[in-house]
């Protein structure tokens, strides 16, 4: 497959970047090899000897038997193996019948793909790529926050959910906003107890095979030594100048002599590399029960916030098995609640499977379909929370149920949609924020699905001095008695604040089957447009038989419910193409009373594909004697970000 993009100045300054280094220049590079050749020459010796040791040790894949001892390596092998990328790549799509990245940063689809070179896990690679996001786009992830990750067994044939999400601190109480509701969102106060790297390494303890320490030098030099500015972070740190100018940590190291930093500057967050260093020698005991934890406490309490090193050696990471639903032909695997993500796909796929017809989902009256769909999943889900301290086991079975899913369909009608009250909602619409995503495929066929987050760009809009560390604000998921929405309806008593108690999520990282082999695996960043978003790619792809390059970077919808409005895509992405939805789709759903607003934004989402054209060529076997097939992968990374995935 051949995939033709219109590349933009801004573009090719990216791809400077993802030439053999994630990190800086071509020319800053040069006089750092110039200093280090006789280093790589022995990281060379060292990696062939290695290689050598694993085929003579470990056998073929396909002989039933998985390699999993962890493989001790330097540090600095990973970063400094000139290793050249294999597989068809050009602008924001790959391909590769080894493995693939794809993250919504160039550069940290390169660092995973390194450490899957290295014979590292799938998990491997995850850690290094969040750490990564977490540096180089601290506007939407990093450790002061959490998130979900799905992880597909290719030895086991499991699925497992981590749920390492934040929860409200021992202090936090349901009426603990009510003099200041901006307090929810803004300020220490807002902080949620962070989940990420108790998250990280709790999937790495299962999975991992490469050293904890060796995933983190990535990130650590991209942290130290600085990086490049991309135009999406630019972008982020331009909109919100005045959170940056409020807080000294945030404008240290994001305006730097009192000057906003711009695409193709160099950014430098020392703190957070010293931070990453620690964690990488300590492990998470360092940030959960020592000298990390107790210089985020002390900075978060003189800020205002109620984190406490009680609320810290407390966080537990929740692991059970991916949600499965079964729907259109295929089994997606996601998280459960606290997340809605994965429900909400299963309610809306199962109403649209319930017409009965393969053409249901198609053309223009498809999509009015599936905006209907979307409206009674939006009225649903609010009655959804964290099933640790609220019973939503009827909720739940509603969202998975065929029968209730058809009992929808015949509310929808082809020729017109409805005021907001027809699909009785009741209560307030969360709106979560920006997050980011990442796919990963290894060469075994192991698959993870991550999306992590700090909620609103940069979070609380506090970065802790001592740490580095960008403060998460996702008690602003919670729901709260006194706050008065925009859409007037009462706020849900089911996401209300408990101490330890996670909010709701939109999260939807997700995992899909066919035939019980690896079909995909897709995700996406940006808060409330998630669902509809992963959706999309979906229904684009699977039901639709669009190519994975197309699947993403068609033209989206989205609705809230509240206000009735379908916000419909019309912007000129970074790349420089223009997305918007076609006059002839627009026209369709105004005949039918949809309220249209164009939108410069919405959700980003990463998809990777298997395609099993040959069912007997590249099978192993699980540990059972399953068959695990091994199809061509195709990674695409959203345009709508700056992002570009990478493949072995």
């Amino acid at each position: 497959m051949i995939f033709t993009r219109r590349v933009s100045k801004v573009k090719e300054m990216m791809n400077k970047l993802t030439t053999k280094t994630p990190f800086l220049s071509e020319e800053e590079k040069e006089n750092q090899n110039n200093h280090n050749k006789w280093k790589k020459k022995a990281s060379l010796c060292f990696i062939i000897l290695i290689t050598v040791l694993i085929l003579t040790l470990g056998g073929t894949s396909s002989s039933g038997w998985m390699f999993r001892t962890r493989i001790h390596l330097h540090a600095g092998v990973i970063l400094e193996s000139p290793e050249l990328t294999r597989g068809v790549q050009a602008g924001n799509a790959v391909e590769s019948l080894e493995a693939v990245v794809a993250a919504d940063d160039a550069r940290c689809s390169e660092i995973g793909v390194s450490v899957l070179r290295m014979g590292g896990h799938a998990v491997d690679a995850s850690v290094a790529t969040a750490l990564c996001l977490g540096v180089v786009n601290p506007m939407a992830s990093g450790v002061g926050g959490g998130g979900f990750m799905v992880v597909r067994s290719a030895d086991t044939l499991q699925t497992q959910a981590f749920d390492f999400r934040e929860t409200a601190p021992l202090a936090a109480s349901e009426n603990m906003y009510e003099n200041n509701i901006d307090d929810k969102y803004k300020g220490a106060l807002s902080m949620g107890v962070p989940g990420e790297i108790a998250g990280l390494h709790k999937a790495w303890s299962t999975y991992g095979r490469l050293p904890w320490k060796t995933l983190f030098d990535p990130a650590i030099r991209l942290a130290k030594e600085g990086f490049m500015v991309a135009p999406y972070l630019a972008g982020k740190i331009s909109s919100n100048e005045a959170k940056i100018r409020n807080d000294s940590g945030l404008q240290h190291v994001f305006a730097p002599n009192g000057e906003l930093l711009k695409t193709g500057d160099i950014c430098y967050n020392r703190k957070l590399g010293l931070t990453l260093e620690v964690l990488a020698n300590e492990g998470p005991k360092a940030f959960y029960d020592g000298v990390i934890g107790e210089k985020l406490v002390k900075d978060v309490q003189d800020a205002g916030g109620i984190l406490t090193m009680e609320d810290l050696k407390n966080y537990d990471v929740d692991v059970t098995d991916a949600l499965a639903v079964d729907t259109m032909g295929y089994t997606i695997l996601g998280m459960p609640a606290p997340s809605s993500g994965t429900l909400g796909l299963a309610l809306v796929s199962n109403i649209l499977e319930s017409y009965e017809s393969s053409n249901a989902a198609k053309g223009s009256l498809g999509l009015h379909r599936f905006i209907e769909a979307l409206k009674h999943m939006y009225a649903v889900r609010m009655d959804l929370g964290d099933p640790d301290f609220v019973d939503i086991s009827k909720t739940v079975a509603d969202m998975l149920s065929p029968a209730f899913a058809k009992n929808i369909q015949e509310k929808i009608l082809d020729n017109t949609t409805f005021p907001s009250i027809y699909y009785m909602p009741r209560w307030s619409q969360l709106q979560d924020h920006g997050t980011s995503h990442f796919c990963i495929v290894d060469d075994d066929r192991n698959a993870v699905s991550m999306t992590s987050t700090v909620n609103y760009a940069f979070g609380g809009g506090v970065l802790s001095r001592s740490t580095g560390i960008v403060l998460n604000n996702e008690m602003g998921d919670f729901s709260v008695p006194t706050e008065i929405s925009a859409d007037s309806l009462p706020p849900s008593p089911s996401n209300f604040i408990r101490p330890n108690k996670r909010p709701l999520s939109s999260m939807t990282p997700i995992i899909i089957l066919k035939d019980e082999q690896l079909a995909g695996v897709i995700g996406g960043s940006g808060g409330v447009y998630i669902i509809p978003a992963v959706a999309q790619v979906f229904f684009n792809h699977f039901i639709l038989g669009m190519d994975p390059s197309t699947a993403v970077q068609s033209p989206r919808v989205y609705h809230k419910l509240i206000p009735n409005v379908v916000y419909y895509e019309n912007w000129t992405v970074i790349d420089g193409d223009h997305i918007e939805l076609s006059d002839d789709r627009k026209q369709f759903l105004v005949e039918r009373g949809h309220k249209l607003e164009p939108k410069a934004g919405g959700a980003i989402c990463q998809f990777i594909v298997q395609t099993l054209k040959k069912p007997n060529e590249n099978r192993k076997m699980s540990h059972d004697h399953r068959q695990v097939l091994k199809g061509m992968l195709t990674a695409v990374s959203d345009p709508r970000k700056d992002g570009q995935p990478a493949a072995c």
